[in-house]
């Protein structure tokens, strides 16, 4: 099934950026952002047709009895309501771009929807997990950390988006260890080859925040229900750091008024011009570091599976 929906995210990416195209469904560049100008016009929410690819595959899978059992539900329908929340901010930066008016979708208007799903999901995935997740507190903590997890998870992969291939690469490092235990993380891989298909510099397609916070869900479900959550931030090194480097950025930006880094995300600074990474050189570069980072997981996993 992962070559079945590698080949339909591939057919429907490229479908994708036909109609895209087709109706000036473009990016836009910031100006004070990293010099991607050459990008301008890029179709955009390249994740909505993989995370189609991914759905259209699973569901008859698993009423058939051939993706898992609850687990995989949770982790699906926890990656398709955050990829919601993402989508329709996609949707309405391209709406904006077309006709006019709300541009994105604020943070004061994302995050409660997020932890929202973030709680849903950590209720019923706490009494799955196979130990106590923060001694001393109980059922109560364990759902509290689960939904940070969750949110966290969320936004550190959508802050690793920004350079082409960059967070398609990561997040199928990322889930090389659960291939053989979560079905859905094995067709989200399956579905990012296709996608990367497009996405590979020079990016014909950008992913959007629909895939990017579908890939932070699958990664975060997957790491707590099959392997260990404090495991998550040891292979998503990179999303870990990115998220970090917006933080420690605004941080010290309000209170010193200065900046820690020529800009952020993480990724951004290295191509600075006074840096000097070559784009495909921070790309390749982050995701050594991922596939280092995420070989120890594995191997403290105990080389399984």
């Amino acid at each position: 099934m992962m070559v079945v929906t590698a080949l339909l995210s591939w057919f429907l990416v490229g479908l994708f950026i036909r109609a895209s195209k087709a109706r000036g469904w473009g990016q836009p560049i910031r100006k004070d952002g990293p010099a991607h100008q050459q990008k301008e016009g890029t179709p955009t929410a390249g994740g909505m047709p993989f995370v189609l690819a991914m759905t259209a595959v699973f569901f008859p899978l698993y009423f058939t009895g051939h993706a898992g059992g609850p687990r995989e539900l949770l982790i699906m329908l926890a990656a398709l309501a955050m990829g919601v929340i993402g989508g329709v901010d996609d949707l309405l930066k391209v709406r904006s771009r077309m006709v006019g008016g709300k541009k994105e979708l604020l943070a004061r208007e994302k995050f409660p929807l997020q932890f929202i799903v973030g709680l849903v999901f950590a209720y019923f995935a706490a009494p799955l997990a196979s130990h106590e997740l923060v001694p001393g507190l109980g059922p109560v903590g364990d759902v509290i950390l689960l939904t940070l997890v969750m949110v966290g998870s969320v936004n550190a992969f959508n802050f690793t988006d920004g350079l082409d291939g960059l967070l398609g690469g990561v997040a199928i490092i990322v889930l090389l260890p659960l291939l053989a235990l979560s079905p859905v993380s094995a067709l989200l891989v399956a579905a990012l080859l296709g996608f990367l298909w497009f996405n590979a510099h020079p990016a014909r397609v950008f992913m959007g925040d629909m895939g990017s916070h579908a890939i932070g869900a699958v990664a975060a479900g997957a790491y707590v229900l099959y392997a260990d959550v404090w495991l998550l931030p040891v292979a998503a090194i990179i999303p870990v750091v990115a998220v970090l480097s917006v933080v420690i950025q605004v941080a010290s930006f309000r209170l010193r008024g200065k900046r820690v880094f020529k800009m952020s995300p993480i990724q951004h600074h290295f191509e600075h011009p006074d840096v000097g990474w070559p784009e495909t050189h921070v790309t390749v570069r982050f995701w050594m570091v991922t596939a280092v980072a995420t070989a120890l997981v594995w191997w403290l996993l105990g080389g399984r599976p």
